[in-house]
């Protein structure tokens, strides 16, 4: 191990062990201080710990507490991106729970296999319609479809969920404009253009808007600005739309997955191989003797060991999304990932620049 990471290692634990020790003998003064402003006898501090400390483990240890259920017989959702990935499982997933699903689908004209899958259900409940995100033409004629296929329109969208999402690599001087422009123009202006063509449609029902965003709408990463950029506005909008829609009823969750990349299959050696060619035989040639192909071929070398990595299992995010369109309080953000992909978020987000920099990058 590097001299610098056995440092952030050393460092990491050193905090720990501080925080450990804060704990021990700083929380027991503090209950001691406040029985006394309270008038509550101190023999209370250590029931006082003890009841913190259950409460702690209840947060972690316990299942997601009840917050009532919608009824679901007579309610329809649109879910885009049902190709493959978590869009189709998503589709699969609030079909069994008894939706009508609406799932988009980039490929159905085109005889694409998802939407075959699909089709092939043979249910009144799965309806698969022609969806690109990117075509105000596709989106408007999903809407009259959805439109059309409802028994009524003004209670019966419940929800849409905003799937759809395309990423690449690369580092800032590799990308070009047009690759920015093409990711956000999947990830963000179509979520944008789908919310806002089936917006009125929810607010009669009071329904749902579930965007799905990622850790890398909460955090930055090295070789993925384009997708980075696209999932903060992302997150954004959502925001934004929350804070519109709260006087009409309608609720607007965030789902933050983290790396799920063997449970969807997005990414293969083969389409990283094909991206690098592509980018290196584009950089102009002060580019490349700048950085040099040593340094660009170790960049592509660890974005190939992320293919089959992740969890895979993509039943959290599955879990996620359907708490957010059944539930009668659904969260703000849902953060389907491992529990050290959830602590770096905390840190990388709440800590000062420079600690978590020194840390993480």
């Amino acid at each position: 191990m590097a001299p610098r990471s056995v440092f952030r290692a050393g460092l990491l634990v050193a905090a720990s062990g501080l925080l450990t020790l804060s704990l021990g003998f700083g929380l027991p003064a503090l209950l001691s201080a406040a029985t006394r402003l309270l008038g509550v006898p101190e023999t209370s501090v250590p029931e006082g710990i003890v009841v913190l400390y259950l409460l702690f483990v209840l947060y972690v240890a316990t299942p997601r507490i009840p917050r009532g259920s919608v009824e679901v017989e007579g309610k329809a959702v649109l879910v885009t991106g049902c190709d493959g990935g978590f869009g189709q499982a998503l589709a699969k997933h609030l079909h069994e729970l008894g939706f009508t699903v609406f799932a988009g689908c980039l490929s159905k004209d085109g005889g694409g296999e998802g939407a075959k899958e699909l089709e092939e259900f043979h249910s009144d409940r799965m309806k698969v319609v022609q969806l690109d995100v990117c075509s105000d033409e596709q989106v408007a004629r999903a809407v009259e479809y959805v439109k059309d296929n409802l028994k009524d329109t003004d209670t019966g969208l419940w929800a849409v969920v905003n799937n759809t999402g395309v990423s690449t690599f690369g580092e800032v001087e590799f990308t070009s404009m047009d690759t920015y422009k093409q990711v956000s123009e999947v990830n963000l202006w179509g979520t944008i253009r789908v919310t806002k063509a089936l917006l009125p449609l929810i607010r009669r029902s009071k329904g749902r808007v579930v965007n799905l965003a990622s850790v890398s709408g909460r955090m930055g990463a090295a070789l993925q600005s384009p997708f980075c950029v696209s999932k903060y506005g992302v997150e954004a909008f959502s925001d934004c739309l929350r804070y519109e829609m709260k006087a009409w009823g309608v609720k607007v969750s965030i789902v933050e997955p983290g790396n799920f990349t063997a449970a969807t299959g997005t990414a293969s050696r083969d389409l990283v191989a094909g991206t690098a060619d592509k980018m290196w035989s584009e950089a102009p040639s002060h580019l490349k003797e700048d950085y040099g192909k040593a340094h660009f071929e170790r960049h592509v070398a660890l974005m190939r060991s992320y293919c089959n990595s992740g969890q895979k299992d993509a039943a959290p995010v599955l879990d996620d999304v359907a708490d957010a369109v059944t539930s009668k309080r659904p969260y703000t953000r849902y953060h389907p990932m491992e529990p050290h992909c959830w602590i770096r978020v905390q840190l990388m987000t709440h800590l000062p620049g420079a600690i978590s920099d020194f840390l993480y990058i």
